[in-house]
């Protein structure tokens, strides 16, 4: 039977790289890096199998590991000596992050990304600063506007230590634009803003909360992280942040959330990031482990799927393997 259209034709060994639409690069890729103030040892992260912990004294050490991959991105998330309920060491000129991002923005040429939130460094475990009876509270309230401003003196910080671009997680109503006005009154015109635009409120950030310390010490974050359900909303998110100034647009999760990826990039002219998040890693490294699947295989099919989807940066825990493969 004759078959004028053969798709096969182009799925040789000698013309499939050629016509391959969705190619992955290391420079695509941005490693997340933990700090941690309280151990002055590498500390395995138990849920998230190959990283660690790392101290303050070996953060450059930590850089250069992932730059001999080929990887030229960072972020870096902290976690403080102490905390308290404001949050008060996001800020701090001699806090973890702070500390941290001079000695690899002098020792090395990776570009430093920061993670710009309160969870971390809050006794409560919230992104914000909560009113004075939320504990008792069974709807959680943040202080969204006093948050703000803590929003704000954290990122001048980071940029002051010199940090390339920063990272705001919180989702808080109006954060990119208080962010871009703190930065810009402190003469850090230059630094470029990658908000979590579209941050879901989801199930895939267990592993993480484990690495970072930063799991909610009662109540949950529905509030002000999206729901799952909806998608228009997050055009509506995504809207606000560009007009307030965004450089780079992120969707958190990725793989659950490829419909938003792909919205996001269709409507917006601002380069889409998407955060591969911890429970992704988790789940392939746990089947990897039974046997049910090859990860580096899948794991460099989630990141093609991703990039594929229209995400123009990929911030993933697999960053180092994969471009190591690559």
């Amino acid at each position: 039977m004759n078959h004028p259209n053969r798709p096969r034709r182009l799925r040789t060994d000698g013309i499939r790289p050629l016509v391959s639409e969705t190619t992955l690069d290391a420079s695509d890729l941005i490693a997340p890096v933990f700090i941690d103030a309280t151990t002055d040892e590498r500390v395995p992260i138990e849920t998230m199998p190959g990283h660690e912990r790392v101290p303050v004294e070996q953060a450059v050490e930590r850089v250069q590991e992932i730059r001999e991959t080929g990887v030229e991105a960072i972020i870096v998330f902290g976690v403080p000596e102490s905390k308290d309920s404001e949050g008060s060491r996001a800020w701090a000129d001699d806090g973890v992050v702070q500390k941290a991002v001079r000695r690899i923005t002098a020792e090395t040429d990776a570009y430093v990304i920061t993670d710009v939130c309160m969870c971390e460094y809050a006794d409560h475990g919230h992104c914000g600063l909560l009113e004075d009876d939320a504990r008792q509270d069974p709807v959680l309230t943040v202080r969204n506007d006093e948050t703000l401003d803590a929003l704000a003196r954290t990122a001048v910080s980071h940029a002051a230590a010199g940090a390339d671009m920063v990272a705001p997680s919180a989702m808080m109503d109006g954060m990119v634009g208080a962010i871009r006005e703190g930065l810009d009154d402190a003469g850090h015109t230059e630094v470029p803003i990658m908000s979590y635009a579209a941050k879901y409120e989801s199930a895939f950030y267990g592993p993480f909360r484990d690495a970072a310390d930063g799991a909610p010490a009662f109540g949950d974050r529905r509030h002000y992280q999206m729901d799952p359900a909806n998608a228009r909303e997050a055009m509506r998110e995504v809207t606000l942040d560009v007009e307030e100034g965004a450089d780079v647009l992120m969707v958190k999760p990725a793989l659950p959330y490829l419909d938003i990826v792909r919205d996001v990039r269709e409507r917006f002219d601002q380069p889409v990031a998407a955060y591969n998040v911890s429970g992704e890693y988790a789940m392939l490294h746990a089947a990897s482990e039974q046997g049910w699947l090859d990860l580096e295989a899948t794991a460099y099919e989630s990141l093609l799927s991703i990039k594929r989807a229209g995400a123009d940066l990929i911030l993933t825990y697999f960053a180092e393997d994969v471009a190591g493969a690559l």
